[in-house]
């Protein structure tokens, strides 16, 4: 295996400081001064002493003193140093033919911990998590600290380590972080997710690969929820190349039509007219076919065009109201979504006031998306600016996903929202679950009394929909009214649609005769 000249760089300056700091060197400093006094006398002895802690500096010795007792006792190595220790289990576990894990844990809504308790009680959890994590390991195992929230962990080589020891380690690793944390007399509790890889496993030769293995078992964990447990797979590596691949294709896509909306209509309860229709992203992929956007959002976050794909769907869904426009079919608004980075962009107000006259739509036509989420956690920064703006522009604020966040009746009153969008999570089976329906009925009732529109989605079934309309819900979306569809499709949608509800009338009519 060949040698990484920095690692043996750093070892020999390691065994020097070792020879200069150890009881031999101690032993023999009387000894060479009297020689050097001997041979050369007073400045001899006089430059001997000048450059002996020179020689310890440049030996590193203050720096690698303090990193020689952390691993004499087994404590929570740097990052660099516990990477360079990995390399070197990893190397050793490849000549003896034993196994051996790497695992990455992480603290689980690290943020939000240090929104809700503080810096400083963020610091107390994870140090606690180091020493707990460090209670749970083997003699000879190692732990590193990969980042303010992160931690790494390489087993020493055994002879036996299969799959369901890894997967019992990472669990007795989770029970002794997870127990609640005192801070000044308050229990604080937190969650780990932890991501492992076996030695065998490693897809490349090296520790850094084995490493960052672990660390996509890790990512893989932290997208599956609270507390989860991945172990590192091929597919796993599979799927993270496709990723890195959508990130390269993602400009590409935005800038040559791939990515558009497709259109999901809402209509009324009352009289069964379109009241509107919700723009989705969707990315038709030459090579994969249709992704949703639960595939290629993230691609778009991490390539820093979450502004750009905002651009793409108004300019399609303004582009769209005017084709039903000219077609003659009365859409009253669409619906776009907004995420926080995007509303938190200075320039947002003055973009959308561009496109509408670009357009010539009225701002009613938009009903501007906030997610309850962003809602609930806007201080008064550039989000609140740009949401309460965009509301005295004139465009209809929607909070969406309502229920499923904490946004109190003093954030609805602050941005001027017109309409909540009641989530699907209390939609579902509601004709059948009482308490569904007491749950609906609740957040009905405060909208009545706020003043507020309501629209319910994720509506699936006929016995949904009438429930909505008996208890009082104004507008309805979902697979069982339509699904999302690309806008060529939409019109004979609308067709298909209003044909239906002009049938209605005349069969009452006949049954009245």
């Amino acid at each position: 295996m060949a040698l990484n000249k920095p690692a043996v760089l750093t070892r020999l300056r390691r065994q020097m400081t070792i020879l200069m700091l150890g009881p031999p060197a101690l032993a023999f400093l009387p000894a060479i001064s009297l020689t050097a006094y001997w041979f050369g006398g007073e400045g001899a002895l006089i430059v001997f002493a000048a450059l002996l802690p020179v020689l310890y500096l440049v030996g590193g010795g203050f720096h690698d003193r303090l990193i020689l007792q952390g691993e004499a006792v087994k404590g929570v190595l740097q990052r660099s140093a516990f990477e360079e220790l990995t390399e070197e289990i990893y190397a050793r576990t490849s000549q003896s033919g034993r196994e051996a894990a790497a695992f990455f844990i992480l603290i689980d809504d690290f943020d939000q911990l240090i929104e809700r308790h503080g810096q400083a009680a963020a610091d107390v959890v994870v140090q606690r998590t180091g020493e707990r994590l460090q209670s749970v390991l083997r003699g000879d195992d190692n732990i590193g600290q990969m980042g303010d929230a992160r931690f790494a962990i390489c087993t020493k080589p055994v002879r036996h380590l299969d799959l369901e020891l890894c997967i019992q380690m990472a669990s007795r690793m989770q029970t002794a972080t997870e127990e609640p944390v005192s801070v000044d007399g308050t229990s604080v509790f937190v969650s780990v997710c932890v991501g492992f890889c076996q030695h065998s496993r490693t897809p490349g030769k090296s520790g850094a690969e084995w490493l960052q293995a672990a660390a996509t078992a890790l990512r893989e964990a932290h997208r599956r929820g609270p507390s989860a447990i991945r172990a590192f797979s091929d597919q796993m590596r599979h799927d993270t190349e496709a990723r890195a691949e959508l990130r390269e294709d993602v400009a590409q896509a935005l800038n040559s039509g791939q990515i558009q909306p497709w259109f999901q209509p809402q209509i009324s309860t009352d009289t069964g007219q379109i009241t509107g229709f919700e723009a989705l992203a969707r990315w038709t992929h030459p090579d994969r076919g249709l992704l949703s956007p639960a595939v290629f959002l993230p691609a778009i976050e991490q390539a820093g065009q979450l502004e750009r794909l905002a651009e793409v769907m108004i300019y399609h869904s303004f582009a769209a109201l005017k084709a039903w426009d000219a077609a003659g079919v009365d859409v009253p608004q669409v619906d776009v979504n907004f995420a926080g980075s995007e509303l938190s962009n200075p320039k947002l107000l003055e973009k959308i006031k561009w496109e509408l006259d670009r357009f010539e739509l009225s701002p009613n036509r938009l009903a501007v998306e906030v997610l309850e989420t962003v809602v609930a956690g806007a201080p008064d920064d550039m989000i609140t600016l740009n949401i309460n703006a965009l509301g005295k522009l004139g465009c209809r604020i929607d909070l969406d996903d309502f229920g499923t966040g904490h946004a109190s009746i003093a954030s609805i009153r602050r941005f001027s929202v017109s309409r909540i969008k009641i989530d699907r999570s209390f939609v579902m089976k509601a004709d059948r679950d009482p308490e569904q329906q007491r749950m609906i009925s609740a957040i009905l009732t405060m909208a009545e009394r706020l003043q507020l529109e309501t629209l319910a989605e994720g509506v699936e079934t006929v016995g949904e929909h009438v429930l909505l309309a008996q208890l009082g819900c104004d507008h309805v979306q979902g697979f069982g009214i339509g699904r999302p569809m690309p806008f060529e499709q939409t019109l004979d949608w609308i067709d298909r649609h209003t044909t239906k509800l002009e049938d209605v009338p005349r069969i009452m009519n006949n049954r009245s005769l």
